[in-house]
C-alpha cells in the first residue's frame, strides 16, 4: 500500500509553561503539510481555559484552513490512542520534556505510551519555538525492512514541508556482517575489501528505494547515504547527535513479535535520550 501523506494531525495539549510555543510549533507545521489539525486537551474544560487557548492560537502567523478544538474527560492515553483511530489521524504530535539540570530531554510516562501504542505515526518534539528554527539537516534510517519504504517517502515528504536543505539515509550495518579476524596486512585487507563491499551493496538498495519515490517529493532536496558501523537503533541516534540533525526519522515498530522485542531494546536509547525531533513512521503495509 502507498504511503498516505500526513494530512491530520492531532496534538493533545496541557496547560504548561509550554504551551504557547507548542501551538506555534504545530499550526506551523500544518500549515506547511498542507494539512488538517485537531487540538485536544484531556481535562475538565473552563470559560477562561477556552479564552487562554484561543488568544494563543489567534496570535500564531502560519494556520492550517482546518482547525478543531476538543475537550475530552477521561485518563490521557486511552482517550488519546481513541480519537487517533477514531478521526483518522496521520500524524500524532507529542511534546518532550527537559531535565534542566542534565540537560538532556526524555519522555514522560504517557508520551512514552502513547509513542508505543500509537496506530499513526507519531512526531516527537524537543524545541518547540513561537519564532520557527529552521530545518536544515533530516536523517532517516535506511534499515533493510518492509516497512522502511514508507518511511524514506515520509522523510522526503517532511524535506519539502519544511524546506530542510539536506536529507541523510544511514544503513547501519552490524559489525558481524564483516566477521574476518583481523590479524595481519592479509586479514586487515580482506576486512576492508569486505565493508567496501558491503557498503556498495547498501548504498545500491537504498537508491532502489528512493528511485520509487515520486519525483516531486524528491525536488529541491540534497540528499545522500551513509553506511555506518554498529548496533541497530544506537548508532543512527548517536550519528543524529554528533551531525546536530533536526529531524530523525525512524522505522515504527514491527509485526513480528522478534522485532517487539527489538524495538523496545534498542529503539529504547532513542526514546530516553532523545537526540533531535524524531518522527516514527508508521507503515500502513499491513493496513
Amino acid at each position: 500500500m502507498a504511503f498516505n501523506s500526513f494530512k491530520k494531525l492531532l496534538f493533545g495539549f496541557a496547560f504548561s509553561p509550554s504551551l504557547k510555543a507548542n501551538v506555534f510549533e504545530v499550526t506551523r507545521l500544518a500549515s506547511f503539510l498542507e494539512g488538517s489539525l485537531i487540538f485536544v486537551h484531556v481535562g475538565e474544560k473552563t470559560a477562561e481555559k477556552e479564552a487562554h487557548f484561543r488568544a494563543i492560537l489567534k496570535e500564531c502567523p502560519d494556520q492550517p484552513k482546518n482547525i478543531e478544538l476538543h475537550w475530552k474527560t477521561g485518563k490521557p492515553v486511552e482517550t488519546l490512542i481513541e480519537l487517533c483511530q477514531s478521526f483518522s489521524i496521520d500524524l500524532l504530535l507529542l511534546g518532550a520534556l527537559k531535565r534542566e539540570k542534565m540537560l538532556k530531554y526524555y519522555l514522560g510516562s504517557i508520551a512514552r505510551q502513547l509513542t508505543r501504542k500509537a496506530p499513526c505515526s507519531v512526531l516527537l518534539m524537543l524545541n518547540p519555538s513561537v519564532v520557527r528554527r529552521p530545518c536544515k539537516h533530516i536523517v532517516v534510517n535506511g534499515f533493510e525492512s518492509p516497512q522502511t519504504q514508507d518511511t524514506i517517502e515520509a522523510a522526503f515528504e517532511m524535506g519539502q514541508a519544511l524546506h530542510a536543505e539536506k536529507l541523510t539515509l544511514v544503513e547501519e550495518i552490524s559489525e558481524s556482517r564483516v566477521a574476518v579476524a583481523v590479524n595481519d596486512d592479509r586479514s586487515l585487507r580482506k576486512a576492508t575489501l569486505r565493508k567496501e563491499k558491503i557498503n556498495r551493496e547498501e548504498k545500491m538498495r537504498v537508491q532502489d528505494i528512493v528511485k520509487k519515490i515520486p519525483a516531486s517529493k524528491q525536488r529541491g532536496l540534497n540528499w545522500t547515504a551513509q553506511s555506518i558501523f554498529g548496533r541497530r537503533g544506537y548508532s543512527i541516534g548517536h550519528y543524529a547527535r554528533v551531525i546536530r540533525a533536526d529531524l530523525l526519522v525512524m522505522n515504527a515498530q514491527e509485526k513480528s513479535s522478534f522485532f517487539n522485542r527489538f524495538f523496545l531494546k534498542d529503539l529504547e536509547h532513542i526514546l530516553a535520550e532523545l537526540p533531535t525531533d524524531v518522527l516514527i513512521v508508521q507503515s500502513h503495509l499491513h493496513d
